[in-house]
């Protein structure tokens, strides 16, 4: 299943709701790891829109690391700024974040 593809007005939105968040996944020394999937995989579920923080010194480095992550949980990337990234993933069946112009 391919990531949600989402319009600036929704990807705006999404980023004023994650300014209060902190970041609740650490990508560390060990890269990306089954269980960091799994950790990451379990927030958005519960959560639908996490930060995550990514521990590598190499901009290239953190960038495949987060296409990885967003490809292995079939997330959608909001922003990426310095260490910091935040995921979107809508709760199936019935989204708990409900974005401008996606009303059904």
């Amino acid at each position: 299943m391919p990531a949600m593809a989402l319009t600036e007005k929704q990807l705006r939105f999404l980023r004023g709701k994650a300014h209060a968040l902190r970041p609740v996944v650490m990508l560390g020394n060990k890269g990306l790891t089954d269980n960091v999937v799994a950790e990451t995989a379990q927030a958005l579920r519960d959560h639908e829109l996490i930060k995550v923080r990514v521990r590598a010194a190499d901009r290239a480095q953190r960038d495949g690391l987060l296409a990885a992550l967003v490809a292995r949980t079939e997330s959608t990337l909001v922003v990426r700024i310095g260490h910091v990234a935040v995921l979107y993933r809508a709760a199936t069946p019935l989204p708990r974040l409900v974005l401008p112009d996606a009303q059904v």
